[in-house]
């Protein structure tokens, strides 16, 4: 059996899709995108089979610290922390190699004291910003000056530009945008190759074309540098079979799809 891919949703964040989710020049041509905050999940990912345990992001804060300091009126739900989330499928933190890190935004590094003898590999940019960002950014990395501490403090992180295989089967490459530094990771499965494009895609609908508008995407409202992330969503569409094989970490068609596949890439 090759690789496969588990996703492991740690939480919801309400956020409203014509702020965020879309770029406000797209909100005349989007019809059936709702007006209202509307809570996505925000999934993990464990990578199975290969000779290390790799997980994808270790997922958001608990409830009050995330509805304090993030966005508000976001959850954790009990037994929805990656710990728990990993024991529920026979795993304990201690059993991952490698983390992963798409980004350090606060959704995505939570909990990292579990992994205290993982391997944490992140791209060396988003690493420089996070421990230094501008003001606009404190919140998303925990700044020292909110008077929190940061998961990230304390912890050494293997910094890695460009594409770089982590371990047979398993790369990342640069998908810029969203944030500084970030960086999808593709993995071999009997299946194909999945995609786990963390918020460099934040919705499947950011694929959309809109014609009227020459746009051949549909780019996001939240991002570091809209030229970037419209370049990796239009890179990342092209390199993907289609876009059943683009896992978004906060995509709520997959809360339907893991009730059927749990485990993702088998072959049928």
């Amino acid at each position: 059996m090759g690789l496969t891919v588990r996703p492991l949703n740690t939480g919801y964040v309400p956020t409203h899709p014509l702020q965020y989710h879309y770029h406000h020049s797209c909100a005349p041509f989007l019809k059936d995108v709702p007006n209202e905050k509307i809570p996505l999940p925000v999934f993990t990912f464990l990578i199975e089979g290969g000779e290390k345990l790799i997980l994808v992001d270790t997922g958001m804060a608990w409830t009050d610290r995330a509805n304090k300091y993030h966005h508000p009126g976001s959850w954790q739900d009990p037994g929805q922390d990656i710990e728990s989330m990993l024991n529920s499928v026979g795993y304990k933190p201690s059993d991952v190699d490698i983390v992963v890190f798409t980004h350090l935004h606060w959704d995505h590094m939570f909990y990292l004291e579990k992994f205290a003898h993982a391997k944490l590999i992140v791209h060396k940019r988003e690493y420089e910003f996070a421990v230094d960002p501008i003001p606009l950014y404190y919140k998303s990395y925990e700044a020292p000056v909110l008077g929190v501490t940061s998961p990230l403090t304390g912890r050494t992180f293997e910094l890695v530009e460009g594409e770089t295989e982590i371990i047979p089967g398993v790369r990342v490459f640069e998908s810029f945008g969203h944030s500084p530094g970030h960086q999808s990771v593709e993995v071999d499965t009997d299946e194909g190759k999945y995609i786990l494009a963390g918020d460099s895609i934040f919705v499947l609908g950011n694929l959309n074309p809109i014609p009227e508008i020459h746009y051949n995407i549909s780019p996001p409202g939240r991002f570091y540098n809209i030229v970037e992330a419209w370049k990796s969503i239009e890179y990342q569409k092209e390199r993907a079979e289609d876009s059943s094989f683009l896992l978004l970490t906060h995509d709520m068609t997959l809360l339907e799809r893991i009730k059927e596949t749990p485990v993702i890439g088998l072959k049928k």
